[in-house]
């Protein structure tokens, strides 16, 4: 889940008075949806310029939280926000709850609504930390050792610190029971995913084969997690990964689905489709994964989003952009989906958020 603003820059190379809400919805919604997604009804637009992810619901499904690098809210890079799903306007910017500090990404409602945890960079330093270059000659993801998982209020007041170990720790999301955090951490060496108490308590490591294991997602009865995950086989491919790693980069564009029991036993692959899929969750019966892909993409675009059942039969096409769909997340009474996409942005660099109602 980590700093896919350089991934949808990477995408987007190659591609007064004003209404109410209400009256934008009516003039909208047939125009943001393509004609094969039909598990998408009635889409508003909820971001309009810079690059807006990781959108996640609240536990009441009225809220979201997600990071922006918007330069126009004040930003210079990944901060955290939330907004009111109902309460929406075009040109207003929405509270941010981030420092403003260093970088942040992957920020989820903890129970209750009244906190959010997010990964940041701030304690580190208090600027944004450099992008990498091509020098690799490979395209990367950085994983800034300055991340560290903290509990922040709606006020954007930090009030604990949940990891403190040397390395990256961030991609935390909260089990929808409430008694859970999953996240990823290089503190054994490698990118593994370990699982918490929401106090930062009794860490457990759940994976520990070579290789980026990240982005992890509870299933709606917390009992499974689902995450993309990257798997060196070759001394080339192994040499490759572990000459990244030591510089705090990843390569990203090979990686496929894995789920398991939320205790990390039963892990097994379920997608062995080629090139990148990621940003797995649950469907609401917690029957089938909604995933992003480019699998079916000759030169890394389009990113789609398909959804397969948990043994990896039967894969569906959900959306049909022409550049870029991903991060899913179904409001947890099943209802909504929102996403990120490059849907609608005139042709520019933009990827902003959308919600859907889901038909299943």
């Amino acid at each position: 889940m980590k700093n896919f603003t350089f991934l949808f820059i990477l995408l987007i190379a190659f591609s007064c008075a004003s209404p109410s809400q209400s009256e934008k919805e009516t003039t909208t919604v047939d125009s943001l949806r393509y004609e094969n997604e039909i598990h998408l009804k009635n889409v508003r637009q909820l971001t309009w310029g810079g690059n807006n992810a990781e959108a996640y619901w609240s536990f009441d499904g009225k809220s979201l939280v997600f990071q922006s690098d918007f330069a126009d809210w004040g930003v210079e890079c990944d901060q955290i926000f939330t907004l009111e799903i109902d309460n929406v306007v075009e040109g207003e910017q929405p509270s941010m709850i981030s420092t403003g500090l260093g970088r942040t990404t992957c920020a989820y409602f903890l129970p209750g609504d009244s906190l959010i945890v997010y990964g940041s960079t701030h304690l580190a330093d208090s600027l944004c930390p450099p992008v990498p270059g091509r020098n690799t000659g490979k395209y990367v993801w950085p994983i800034y050792e300055g991340y560290d998982i903290f509990v922040a209020n709606l006020d954007g007041e930090i009030v604990n610190q949940l990891t403190d170990e040397a390395g990256y720790d961030a991609e935390a999301t909260v089990s929808p029971n409430g008694d859970r955090i999953i996240f990823t951490s290089t503190r054994s060496g490698d990118l593994e995913l370990y699982t918490m108490n929401l106090d930062g308590s009794d860490v457990v490591q759940l994976t520990n084969e070579l290789g980026y294991d990240g982005g992890a997602f509870f299933s709606p009865d917390g009992s499974k997690i689902v995450w993309r995950a990257s798997r060196p086989q070759t001394e080339e491919e192994i040499e490759e990964y572990k000459g990244l790693l030591a510089q705090g980069l990843v390569q990203p564009t090979e990686m496929e689905l894995y789920i398991a029991n939320a205790d990390g036993s039963d892990a097994r692959k379920i997608t062995s489709l080629g090139n990148a899929n990621w940003a797995p969750f649950f469907t609401p019966e917690g029957d089938k994964i909604l995933f992003s892909s480019n699998h079916a993409s000759e030169r890394g675009f389009p990113f789609n989003l398909f959804m397969v059942n948990l043994d990896g039969t039967e894969l569906e096409q959900v959306t049909f952009d022409n550049t870029f769909d991903s991060f899913p997340m179904f409001s947890l009474d099943g209802k909504y989906l929102v996403w990120a996409s490059n849907r609608n942005n005139g042709g520019n660099r933009d990827t902003n958020l959308f919600v859907a109602e889901w038909v299943d």
